[in-house]
């Protein structure tokens, strides 16, 4: 089976990075029905995208629904035994991914552009000695009481003191080296349909005594949304996001939108400390190694905006 397009972005290959957001209902609630309500929603713009003849590939922050199963490891511990980090990935890699090909598919049906949607369970290499798992500093889960963390703690669980919020699960991040089941992606791609993979940054595998296994870690959505991007031979990378642009000096008098850009000056920006580690910093170098590597566009978007920023009038727009 193929397609061949037909739209104003006839044949162009786009990945779109979606952030949490557009997992969870606006008060940050991970409910089912929350979740589904706000996968719904987002499914519009990006059924736009397709209705005018894009080829997309999506992937997906899974934050709060892998927190969720954290709860659930924690609460019946004496019940059942708890999962790793890597399988909680690939369970909710499936889950979003299924609401994903629900509602797309329901969205592009009622705009007359029917397509099949697919999800591929994928895993992401890193170094198992990446030195962030020496040094985890990647929160997780939910915030909790200074007791619940120490007993965590005893358990060789490691978890830091965030203020009047509480203690929180800090894990690695290590780098994406690659995404492993790309192949299959593309292949799926190539057929016309639309893929869904690398969901919350994929599951992170690394080589031991030379096999693949997986390792108690999460991986960065956005860096690994660019290698997808880079493998997947997309022009277009857009980070989809809650916010209208990236901002130079964010939170002071000097913070200005950043429209148009390159590579070059946002790694200027990032070395002077304008993009917070923990939330647009991943963003912003993830777009930079994209185009840097010979990306046609990036761009850090908001949903609502998503076809715009695509043809680059809308968010961050960034180009060599």
């Amino acid at each position: 089976m193929s397609w061949n397009g037909g739209g104003a972005l006839d044949g162009e290959r786009v990945l779109i990075a979606l952030g949490g957001n557009a997992m969870t209902a606006p008060d940050g609630s991970a409910a089912p029905d929350a979740q589904a309500a706000a996968i719904e929603a987002a499914m519009g713009p990006v059924a736009d995208l397709v209705a005018a003849g894009a080829r997309v590939a999506l992937t997906h922050g899974n934050g709060p629904q892998v927190g969720n199963l954290l709860i659930k490891n924690r609460l019946a511990a004496g019940v059942v035994p708890p999962v790793p980090l890597d399988w909680c990935g690939a369970q909710t890699q499936a889950t979003v991914g299924v609401m994903i090909m629900n509602a797309l598919e329901r969205a592009l049906a009622g705009r007359d552009a029917a397509r099949p949607v697919s999800t591929v369970v994928t895993r992401t290499l890193v170094d198992a000695s990446d030195p962030g798992f020496a040094a985890p500093a990647k929160p997780i889960g939910r915030y909790f009481p200074e007791a619940d963390a120490r007993r965590a703690m005893a358990r060789g669980e490691v978890w830091r003191h965030f203020g009047e919020r509480g203690w929180r699960r800090v894990v690695a991040s290590p780098e994406p080296l690659e995404i492993l089941d790309a192949d299959a992606a593309a292949v799926l791609l190539d057929a016309g349909h639309v893929v869904v993979a690398a969901g919350g940054g994929g599951v992170p595998v690394a080589r031991v005594d030379g096999a693949l296994r997986g390792v108690e870690a999460v991986v960065d959505k956005d860096l690994a949304a660019q290698l997808l991007a880079r493998r997947l031979g997309a022009s277009t990378l857009v980070i989809a996001t809650d916010v209208e642009y990236a901002m130079a000096g964010f939170g002071t008098p000097a913070a200005r939108p950043l429209r148009r850009t390159t590579p070059g000056e946002l790694a200027e920006l990032a070395a002077a400390g304008h993009f917070a580690g923990g939330s647009m910093g991943p963003k912003v170098e993830a777009v930079r190694r994209f185009v840097a590597s010979g990306g046609r566009r990036a761009a850090i978007a908001s949903l609502a905006r998503l076809g715009d920023a695509t043809r680059g009038e809308a968010g961050t727009i960034i180009e060599a």
